[in-house]
């Protein structure tokens, strides 16, 4: 007891000590605040993490550049009147899930499945002002203040805190410094920040001219949308920002308050602007639904119905590289890999810049042995996102050079992964790192039984099989050092067995455990 308080005390300083370091009034709520992270970590954690956070969520959307600019335009149109001076960015992914996002510094981002939706350039403001919003209040920084100050109380072993971590796809294979960025995008914004974003983003709309109805039609379809539990909305925008009735109203209360100070503006709303600017994405709509669908045929494995699908997808929108890379994804489950190469190369043609290309065509010029080409592309490909596929690849093919110091530092970053390429990279370090460390894998313990055999617990501590897994025991009997050495044909992951040594001590004597040693002394793979 003496001791947990001890512990408490320590906790209880180290908290003092931060809410005297950390204090500071937020620019934008006027409340004081504890925070651990410095508006200039702000900025440069939102400027590492944007590009890597665009390629994990499908790279920018390129085939229509003048549609960037223009959400770019409105974002920055909202930014110039929000409380909080960062250099605000907006971009475009090539992503059909409904969804946006910020980053600390403003860093901020729409996939163009969330366009679709939107009636109204008003409507794109609100969802923009909620982001700005975001960034300004600190949402982000705020989170991970609360995260630092979780940790720093479980290293002193004081509290121990379950948290609800909401990730998306992404999290299972983005390593590195990039799974920052995933956490941050993927973060499930509490009820409050949703209120805060909600009211300060209908102020910055109305600073920048906008009519501020927009946020309330907005929710309202929102709501709509979540009530019919559509899929891509669940997973996207709904799981980080979820919509309720009572957002609705404390809208609708907002609005109908500020009315009274509105009278005599002209307020936008910018429909016929905003139709002509969303113009080519609704009119290419059928292509990336043909995409959509392909990538469900993947998953199912119709390969076919797939490359049936992108072909038609292609032939309406042959520039967009999106298409052809998922066209050499198939390519490369059926082991076509030279037509695969040709996929990859038209796919980087028309975006140079998106990390899924130089991995999949690392893949095919693996597979073809050509390793030159293969590391190049995957490293390439590093560079963009790192991912636990390219360090696996990279990790087989400094294997194959027989650099097993890097092949291992390959396959432990791999590992840190979730699914089965994290679980591959796993057992391949193991592979190398029981023949170079057997004592951290293969462990014995010594015991005698009632009837005096002395026998040893084997455990295999790797996620790979053993064989021959050799023991040597050394036991004091009747004042002689006696020892013996006794093979297991084989040891499964994880698993232990009891090896009989063949040695006992006479019946009637009195042994103890200084008395008896065993260690491994050789293991196979």
């Amino acid at each position: 007891m003496q001791h947990f308080r001890s512990v408490l005390a320590a906790v209880a300083a180290i908290a003092t000590l931060a809410l005297l370091a950390g204090c500071v009034v937020n620019p934008v709520t006027g409340r004081s605040e504890l925070s651990l992270v410095s508006e200039a970590e702000e900025r440069k954690i939102g400027a590492e993490q944007y590009v890597p956070s665009q390629q994990g969520q499908g790279g920018t959307y390129q085939v229509d550049p003048e549609l960037t600019a223009y959400v770019s335009q409105v974002g920055k149109r909202l930014a110039a009147v929000s409380d909080r001076k960062f250099n605000y960015e907006f971009v475009v992914l090539n992503n059909g899930v409904p969804n946006a996002w910020a980053l600390p510094g403003g860093k901020i981002a729409v996939n163009r499945g969330l366009l679709y939706e939107l009636n109204n350039e008003a409507e794109l403001a609100a969802v923009l002002g909620h982001e700005v919003s975001h960034a300004a209040i600190g949402h982000g920084a705020q989170a991970m203040t609360r995260g630092t100050l979780m940790q720093g109380a479980m290293v002193l072993g004081a509290v121990a805190v379950a948290a609800n971590d909401k990730t998306s796809r992404y999290s299972d294979f983005v390593l590195g410094g990039a799974m920052l960025g995933a956490q941050l995008v993927t973060m499930n914004h509490g009820r409050d920040a949703e209120r805060e974003a909600d009211q300060y983003g209908i102020e910055y709309m109305v600073r920048a001219g906008y009519d501020p109805h927009a946020a309330i039609s907005l929710q309202e379809t929102f709501v709509a949308l979540f009530e019919d539990k559509k899929s891509g909305w669940m997973e996207g925008l709904f799981a980080s920002h979820p919509p309720s009735q009572e957002r609705v109203d404390n809208n609708r209360k907002q609005v109908e308050a500020l009315m009274p100070s509105l009278q005599g503006r002209d307020l936008e709303v910018g429909e016929a602007r905003f139709r002509q600017a969303i113009a080519r994405l609704n009119k290419t709509k059928p292509a990336y639904k043909a995409f959509d669908e392909a990538e469900k045929a993947i998953a199912k494995k119709d390969y076919q119905m797939a490359l049936t699908k992108l072909d038609s997808a292609i032939k309406q929108v042959p520039e967009e590289a999106r298409f052809h890379g998922l066209k050499g994804d198939i390519l490369v489950y059926q082991q076509h890999y030279n037509d695969a190469l040709a996929s990859y190369n038209e796919a980087i043609k028309h975006d140079g810049n998106y990390y899924d290309y130089y991995l999949g065509r690392g893949v095919a010029h693996a597979r073809l042995n050509q390793t030159v080409l293969a590391r190049q592309d995957l490293e390439r490909s590093t560079k963009l996102l790192p991912t636990a596929m390219a360090m696996n690849e990279l990790g087989k093919l400094a294997l194959t050079d027989g650099n097993r110091v890097d092949a291992k530092r390959y396959f432990q970053q791999a590992s840190l992964a979730k699914g089965l390429v994290g679980q591959e990279a796993t057992a391949a370090f193991a592979r190398l790192d029981v023949q170079d460390n057997p004592a951290i894998y293969a462990q014995a313990e010594v015991y005698a039984d009632k009837r005096g055999r002395v026998l040893a617990k084997v455990s295999n501590r790797s996620p790979v099989a053993m064989r021959a897994v050799e023991v040597q025991f050394q036991v004091l009997i009747n004042g002689q050092i006696q020892q013996r050495r006794v093979a297991l044909p084989a040891l499964a992951p994880n698993t232990y067995a009891d090896v009989i040594s063949g040695l006992a001590f006479p019946e009637g004597a009195v042994w103890t455990a200084d008395m008896m040693a065993v260690q491994v002394v050789a293991v196979g793979l």
